[in-house]
């Protein structure tokens, strides 16, 4: 097993520590004014970091077999999940949404507490009275936009965005937010080039057509991405995974290529994941944690055509708290994790606090479902953080 010591990510590689006068251009502008008084701060006390109980803003979690053995290693953290629809058939009506809520609770171990926040999925034919029925009913907290085969489940997302405009104005007028995965699928662009080109051509034309709607930019793996974010206003938003936070595509692909990091968007040059780490870290109030925790069983991804998504559900709180320690920002998790993504949602916080405690825990190699097993992210590593709900 391999230890993460203080002042290195993974693989033995520097991290500069955050230089708030060394930021890109846009995270160097004013930042944005924190949203909680003091009285809301984390408070660090013998080694112990004491946070409001966090939320996971963009989770995968499957269904029938494989949704009873991952969602325990959510609820047991996280109050609240913001739940993806890329279910197959994907959830695109009220009744679909329903059921999957309902599938979802019963799977919740006895004893937690778990609210799942669920979303509509996005499609050239989605009728805006079905998205409106969802909203006003309390059972869309969100609708998913997937390009048409940018990720997975995605076959039936969306070919062409101006279509869907007139369901863009009915979210704009509700408040109804739209969760953007960013990333063009033109066969000749670079699968490295395809979340900048996105910002170009979909992004600022979206932004400007509706400067109203409530965007996030969803699994942010970019610099520009970043950047474009932290300019602009109280309407856009975005996730950040562990997995961009720790890892860069030199991680991935050097020594072997190592399917468990793969993901989609795909993991990107070092200079991107600097700046994620700088963005995430920064304390302002437009970044938030989602983890996009998207498992696959290991025979699905230890293959010759391997399928996206990394399982960090086990390992994501503490991998985040390691990330914001080797930052020296860790006066930020709490905001981070717990903050932030509620007040983009116009939700309270959390009442109930969790720790994180400076001990050092091993990330189990391998987890069952049914007669196979995940591999879940960082998977016989052992981190500086375990914690306590």
């Amino acid at each position: 097993m391999r230890h993460f010591p203080l002042s290195l990510t993974p693989g033995n590689v520097n991290v500069p520590r955050r230089d708030p006068l060394h930021l890109g251009s846009a995270l160097a502008m004013q930042p944005r004014k924190h949203l909680y008084q003091p009285e809301f701060v984390m408070t660090v006390m013998q080694s112990t970091l004491k946070i409001r109980r966090p939320d996971d803003w963009h989770l995968h979690l499957r269904d029938d077999e494989m949704l009873h053995s991952v969602l325990p290693y959510t609820s047991r953290h996280f109050a609240r999940a913001m739940v993806m629809p890329n279910l197959m058939p994907p959830v695109t009506t009220v009744q679909q949404c329903l059921a999957y809520r309902q599938r979802i609770l019963a799977a919740v171990p006895q004893g937690q507490r778990f609210t799942p926040l669920m979303t509509c999925y996005l499609t050239d034919t989605l009728r805006v009275d079905e998205l409106m029925l969802g909203q006003r009913e309390g059972i869309f907290s969100a609708a998913k936009l997937y390009p048409a085969n940018a990720t997975t489940n995605s076959s039936a997302g969306v070919t062409a965005i101006p279509a869907l405009y007139p369901l863009f104005e009915a979210m704009q007028q509700s408040g109804l937010p739209l969760l953007i995965h960013g990333e063009v699928t033109q066969a000749d662009i670079d699968i490295f080039d395809r979340e900048a080109r996105f910002i170009d051509q979909v992004m600022i034309p979206l932004r400007r057509d509706f400067p109203q709607l409530r965007i996030v930019f969803e699994h942010i793996t970019t610099q520009e991405a970043a950047q474009f974010v932290a300019a602009g206003d109280r309407y856009l938003a975005a996730t950040i995974t562990p997995q961009h936070l720790m890892f860069n595509r030199n991680h991935m692909l050097v020594g072997g290529i190592r399917p468990h990091l793969y993901c989609l968007p795909i993991l990107k040059r070092s200079v991107h994941q600097q700046a994620l780490r700088k963005a995430a870290t920064s304390g302002q109030s437009c970044f938030f944690l989602g983890t996009d925790s998207a498992p696959h069983l290991r025979g699905r991804k230890e293959s010759a055509c391997g399928c996206a998504g990394v399982f960090n559900a086990p390992s994501a709180l503490q991998a985040y708290a390691t990330v914001f320690e080797q930052e020296q920002a860790l006066q930020h998790l709490e905001a981070f994790c717990s903050l932030n993504g509620p007040a983009f949602y116009g939700l309270p916080p959390n009442e109930e606090y969790i720790e994180l405690v400076q001990e050092p825990a091993t990330v189990v190699d391998s987890i069952a479902c049914g007669e196979e097993t995940l591999i879940p992210f960082l998977a016989g590593e052992t981190l500086r953080w375990s914690v306590r709900s």
